[in-house]
């Protein structure tokens, strides 16, 4: 996916396309002093458009970024999964299995971007799937995902990798030698090649608050968060005893649905 910001006009149809798409409710927000509602992605929310006001040469500009996950190629969030339900699709997508999650939240700490978030009633580990969910996948059907087709103005794009970024360079190309010198393809080449880029006119931390140079997390994450709170001994065991008993729910849920 290719996310070209100035063609972006923060409608958010995408926000809307995903939460019909995926059945995922409306949260009630409040007025915090933003355009942004609601405030950070949730499980309920999985792309949040964010409004960005600078000032340049003296006049205010407005600048709109998509926040979803960037579906890393080296993806921190799948490394550091103690379980193994996070991977990568035949697409390239990184997808969470909610069959195999524990909700143990160490893909939350690990990701550069803060993207995962643990659902408050489901207790899982739930970001955007690039609408490749287990139960059905657009793509694989041949659809784009939901928030590209809905999106009105060709500020998403879906498409093969390579003729994305030659797309994305032509754009940056073209806003460098319209006044935007530190115009940038956001996701090129970081984290081994990101599959959703951003095409931006400007520095991806001073701007947007991305990182310039994000890092891939190593295994020693789920031991540093959970260092403190429990026991070596505990720490060991900890991942097969989750695992065991996300299995005995996940029967006992099959058990009641065949019984009904």
């Amino acid at each position: 996916i290719l996310f070209d910001l100035t063609k972006c006009t923060a409608c958010r149809a995408c926000q809307v396309a995903c939460k019909q798409w995926n059945e995922h409710k409306g949260e009630e927000t409040s007025n915090w002093g933003s355009y942004e509602n609601p405030r950070e992605l949730s499980g309920e929310t999985w792309i949040k458009m964010r409004f960005i006001e600078v000032e340049r040469e003296g006049k205010l500009d407005w600048l709109f970024l998509r926040r979803s996950c960037l579906h890393c190629e080296e993806a921190s969030c799948a490394i550091v999964c103690p379980v193994g339900a996070i991977f990568k699709t035949d697409e390239g997508f990184v997808h969470i299995d909610q069959d195999w999650c524990i909700g143990c939240g160490t893909c939350t700490q690990a990701c550069p971007f803060n993207v995962p978030h643990i659902d408050h009633h489901a207790g899982l580990a739930m970001k955007c799937s690039a609408c490749t969910s287990v139960g059905y996948n657009r793509l694989a059907d041949g659809k784009k995902p939901a928030c590209v087709t809905t999106c009105p103005t060709g500020a998403l794009e879906y498409g093969d990798r390579d003729e994305l970024v030659a797309k994305g360079r032509a754009v940056v190309d073209k806003l460098k030698a319209n006044g935007h010198p530190k115009a940038y393809l956001y996701g090129e080449n970081e984290l081994g090649g990101l599959h959703v880029m951003y095409v931006l006119d400007d520095s991806p931390s001073a701007i947007y608050g991305l990182p310039d140079d994000p890092k891939v997390a190593t295994s020693d994450v789920v031991g540093k968060w959970l260092s403190g709170l429990v026991t070596a001994g505990v720490l060991t065991a900890l991942p097969f005893w989750l695992v065991f008993k996300r299995k005995q729910d996940l029967a006992s849920q099959s058990g009641k649905k065949g019984g009904a």
